[in-house]
């Protein structure tokens, strides 16, 4: 059942292993909590979107994973990068990844961030507003530029996910009503430092059903069409990411092949070329949170295992109600019961996992959270003053430290 999540991953004589590494002797040797990842498994998540797409340019979403090792990977793999900040845009250079492969999109783009972004000579903004179109303009006159972008058009899809990662329906902050969009588009003609090169379109995060791609790709392309119409030269239809991954056993891993199968027969017969923006599905199954048992606590109604790792370090749980598949990295014989694994945060919704059904674990105990290697570090913090997790890199039973853990030092500064 593991394999179902990373094929890397398994039970070897009792013992959880990752591409042929013991679990139990990594976190015995760095600590928890520690994320590790598995560089075959992004490699090869990777490879199957240039496999189903070979003329698209794969542009990794930075968001879900931003440390520049795994950036790095990326980019070895030939990927570009998608990025909403000017951080990311900063790890995505220190990476190696090429100005001429980075898009950038977002609704709340600093004076700073436009800057850095427009003097790095990135291949396109994904502009979100008439206002930020004024901005862009104005900042590449003062800098002597010509800037390239694309309007991300919201297209009123319902993208079958969690409504806070739901972004292209019509009461989402992003983009412009793709019914309206033409009048962005005239608009951004007629500034003499924009050159519009493209159109952006995402539709949301963790999508398991691709058939709303199919209708979103449909409304981009009539656009597409309207547009060229009306004289612009659309060079580039960026499609966005979201494609999700298998968090619970009843869960399916969709494949970039059923990404294909939905958004390429929209726009085989246009002259634009395809971006993607796959980050989740990228490094989501290739990445397992280790945690120690800390204490064990029962009720009567309720029982606790008490853990190291907390909201702070993977905040999904409690922001989303997400799943994590939570499995013990000894595996024995002993019984199940009706869990609570939660953490040392001082926060009733400091919790990994409510009334799951675990077996019964000891103080000392290693657990390993699945599916953790896209928006849990990323999305870590230093709340109750609590360090962020080493990160470890493994691949083909060798291992390197991709981020030290944290000292009190270093966070106080």
């Amino acid at each position: 059942m593991l394999n179902e999540y990373n094929p890397h991953l398994e039970y070897k004589g009792g013992e959880l292993y990752l591409e042929g590494l013991s679990l139990k002797a990594l976190a015995e040797q760095f600590g928890t909590p520690l994320y590790l990842y598995s560089a075959s498994y992004i490699r090869e998540r990777l490879r199957a979107y240039k496999k189903a797409f070979p003329e698209a340019l794969i542009c990794y979403a930075v968001k879900a994973n931003f440390n520049p090792h795994i950036i790095a990977l990326a980019k070895e793999e030939g990927a570009g990068a998608d990025i909403v900040s000017g951080g990311e845009l900063y790890a995505s250079l220190k990476a190696g990844i090429e100005p001429s492969k980075i898009v950038y999109a977002g609704v709340g783009k600093t004076l700073r961030e436009l800057e850095y972004a427009i003097s790095s000579d990135i291949l396109m903004f994904n502009v979100e507003s008439f206002m930020e179109l004024d901005v862009l303009d104005e900042l590449a006159g003062k800098l002597g530029r010509k800037v390239r972008i694309a309007i991300r058009v919201n297209p009123d899809v319902d993208p079958k996910t969690h409504p806070y990662i739901s972004t292209g329906m019509k009461k989402s902050k992003f983009g412009v009503d793709i019914k309206t969009a033409k009048k962005e588009y005239e608009y951004a003609g007629r500034l003499k430092n924009l050159q519009v090169v493209g159109i952006h379109c995402h539709i949301g995060s963790q999508i398991l059903d691709v058939s709303p791609y199919i209708e979103a790709a449909q409304k981009v392309v009539e656009l597409y069409y309207e547009l060229v119409r009306s004289g612009f030269e659309i060079e580039y239809i960026d499609m966005g990411g979201g494609l999700g991954i298998k968090y619970s056993p009843d869960q399916s891993n969709p494949e970039p092949a059923d990404l294909a199968e939905a958004i390429l027969p929209a726009i085989k017969d246009t002259k634009a070329k395809l971006i993607l923006e796959p980050g989740r599905s990228v490094v989501g199954n290739g990445g397992v949170l280790l945690t120690q048992v800390q204490f064990l606590k029962d009720k009567g109604h309720k029982h606790f295992v008490i853990v190291d790792a907390g909201m702070n370090d993977l905040v999904r749980p409690a922001m989303y109600s997400a799943y994590h598949h939570i499995v013990p990295v000894e595996k024995k014989e002993r019984p199940y019961v009706k869990t609570d694994v939660v953490g040392p945060v001082c926060e009733t919704g400091d919790f990994l996992a409510l009334d799951r059904e675990l077996p019964l674990v000891e103080r000392g105990e290693y657990l390993a959270v699945l599916s953790a290697g896209a928006y849990g570090f990323a999305m870590s913090s230093h709340y109750n003053l609590r360090p962020k997790a080493c990160e470890v890199l493994v691949e083909k039973g060798s291992y390197r430290v991709i981020r030290e853990r944290e000292s009190y030092e270093y966070i106080i500064g």
